[in-house]
């Protein structure tokens, strides 16, 4: 029986000193303002494109990644390698990180000798410390809604015009990358990244908005703003032909093609959720 442990990361006022510790700061900065900071100090921009979209890793990993309820990367270090579906192989906690900066930051990775990639793993190792391999980690793979209702997508309009257009803009394109991430739009995530899924979508939605009344959302309610904000426009994703290369890809990704399929009504919302007669 694995062994459960508490969510307890470390302050960063103990990061020790000298090269290590700057490597571990360093790496934090890159996580709660991944944006502000290569795009800022980019080298490499390519017709006029900036390497990275708006967003920070702490968009969707509240506090860093060290917020419990928040998509916690607290224990990563001892997860890593694993074996993703998605990729189809064992994934290093390297390869991961720049799974998000081509999925989630609809950017480029890092070179694998990069000193950010470095600085990265080394944060995250010390927001890890003392979980052992193996452990328990009750705070993962929360933000998931595993039966998702039929959504409508017009009640969720209205919801986001309610709840959300104050911290996100009403053109989805967001306030800031940690006030209010960009939803939708060239400045977001692209199709390929996990929360363009239905299922977790929602799921992130009812259990991390809106922010102060985290949880007051009934399922349809997220499923009804998961749906209008995966059917607006979004970066496609090229790589969708090399996913899942040993089966099991979810019917709930909403491509280009489904969100056509939304906006032209013709959208088959049983089949996408998977729902059996």
């Amino acid at each position: 029986m694995k062994a459960t442990i508490e969510h307890n990361p470390p302050s960063l006022d103990d990061v020790p000193e000298g090269p290590l510790g700057e490597q571990i700061l360093r790496g934090y900065e890159l996580t709660n303002a991944t944006s502000e900071v290569l795009r800022g100090e980019a080298a490499t921009v390519e017709d006029g494109q900036a390497r990275v979209n708006a967003l920070s890793c702490t968009s969707c990993h509240a506090g860093a990644g060290m917020d419990e309820h928040s998509s916690s990367m607290v224990g990563v270090s001892a997860v890593y390698p694993m074996y993703i579906p998605r990729s189809g192989e064992i994934v290093t906690l390297e390869e991961r990180i720049n799974g998000c900066m081509v999925r989630s930051m609809n950017g480029e990775k890092f070179a694998e000798d990069d000193e950010d990639l470095d600085a990265m793993v080394a944060y995250l190792t010390y927001i890890s410390k003392d979980i052992p391999v193996g452990a328990e980690l009750p705070w993962r793979h929360k933000n998931n809604m595993d039966n998702v209702p039929v959504p409508n997508v017009d009640d969720g309009e209205e919801l986001y015009k309610q709840s959300c257009i104050a911290c996100h803009a009403a053109d989805g394109a967001g306030t800031g990358s940690n006030s209010g991430p960009a939803l939708w739009g060239e400045e977001s995530f692209n199709d390929g990244a996990g929360l363009a899924r239905m299922s977790k979508m929602a799921g992130y939605v009812q259990n991390n908005m809106p922010i102060g009344q985290e949880g007051s959302l009934s399922d349809q309610e997220a499923a009804d703003l998961a749906a209008y904000i995966l059917s607006q426009d979004r970066p496609e994703w090229q790589g969708h032909a090399n996913d899942w290369p040993n089966g099991g890809r979810p019917t709930d990704l909403m491509t280009k093609e489904k969100r056509d399929q939304v906006n032209d009504g013709s959208i088959d919302w049983e089949s996408v959720l998977g729902h059996k007669e």
